[in-house]
């Protein structure tokens, strides 16, 4: 019988067996919380840390093994954190509780990384995308977001102001200055995903886009940018500018 080895290249320490069925018929040194404890969470493995959310395991595996499982399943992290909970309580072994409990530190995570990027200046598609991207490439039908901007290009304001079919968005210029107005922004950010992953603006999104400027220079506030996001694809870039292709 193979050796089952973590993805962090351990093999871990058993009973006689390749693999304890228990993270307690571990030695104490091996066992993740305590490992995390004593060398940082950055000394564990993706398999270890997820062990810790899901902290018992069935039969013939213990949490670790069924983190793997999960990992090999799925292929990475970024794949679980696009699962909500529902889809997770499906998998053998979590069920509802300690799927809720790994979409709960994902989501923790992500809203982490985007605390950090709020922080920065909006003045740039690449940072409107690495801010939005995680959360509106994957989505099965559009959503039109709005970011407002102070005169110092910061955000002050991140709202979802439509979430459509599909492949349609019906969104309303009046409802993007409204919130623009509200929130006495000099400035805004328009964002929506195409859910067949291809950034290319349809001519839709290009009249969309025209309504929305002409309204915007009529209130005297400055449409910076609208950003269109697609998939993630080798070779190409994941998201459309309208200001960086010179069409706004």
């Amino acid at each position: 019988m193979a050796t089952m080895v973590d993805e962090g290249g351990r093999s871990p320490k058993g009973n006689g067996s390749a693999m304890a069925f228990r993270i307690h018929d571990l030695p104490e040194e091996d066992r993740p919380r305590e490992r995390l404890l004593k060398q940082g969470a950055e000394a564990l493995s993706n398999a270890e840390l997820l062990a810790i959310f899901i902290n018992t395991g069935v039969k013939g595996e213990n949490a670790i093994q069924v983190a793997q499982r999960l990992l090999n399943e799925f292929k990475s992290l970024r794949e679980i954190a696009r699962r909500g909970a529902k889809e997770l309580a499906d998998v053998h072994g979590l069920g509802p509780a300690k799927a809720a409990h790994i979409a709960a530190a994902l989501e923790l995570g992500r809203r982490a990384a985007r605390e950090e990027l709020r922080l920065q200046k909006m003045d740039s598609p690449e940072r409107v995308y690495a801010y939005l991207g995680e959360d509106m490439s994957h989505l099965g039908f559009e959503t039109v977001r709005v970011l407002l901007l102070n005169t110092r290009m910061e955000m002050v304001h991140d709202e979802v102001i439509f979430q459509g079919s599909l492949n349609e968005s019906v969104a309303h210029p009046r409802e993007v200055l409204r919130c623009a107005v509200v929130h006495r922004a000099h400035a805004f950010v328009l964002a929506h995903n195409h859910p067949s992953g291809d950034p290319s603006p349809s001519e839709a999104d290009r009249n969309f886009t025209r309504r929305i400027r002409d309204a915007a220079q009529m209130m005297k506030i400055d449409f910076s940018d609208h950003i269109i996001i697609g998939a993630p694809r080798s070779g190409s870039r994941p998201y459309f500018s309208f200001r960086e292709s010179g069409m706004l």
